[in-house]
């Protein structure tokens, strides 16, 4: 059984705000989707094969064909700033 506790909780680690309203609505939802859940669990899945895709996929990228492209001095040309040959940017991480 879900509680609205629960839902806070899980609000609270998704760092989300939620209005009471929500809370109510959210706490039925996740109670229907535990539900759901539980039939599946049921189900005799033996004789299913796994697959990654529940539809067949096919590769819908162009093939790489190897062509010109900017050498390192172009590429720089435009930079505000660079160094040892490379893009210099902001440091964002400390």
């Amino acid at each position: 059984m879900i509680t609205k506790k629960d839902v806070e909780y899980i609000a609270g680690l998704a760092r989300i705000h939620l209005q009471d309203q929500e809370i109510e609505k959210l706490t039925g939802n996740l109670e229907d989707i535990l539900g759901y859940i539980e039939k599946l669990e049921k189900l005799d899945v033996s004789q299913v094969e796994p697959t990654s895709h529940a539809l067949p996929v096919q590769n819908v990228f162009r093939d790489d064909v190897v062509r010109p492209s900017l050498s390192q001095s172009d590429a720089l040309k435009n930079a505000p700033q660079q160094h040892n040959g490379a893009f210099k940017v902001p440091q964002v991480i400390e």
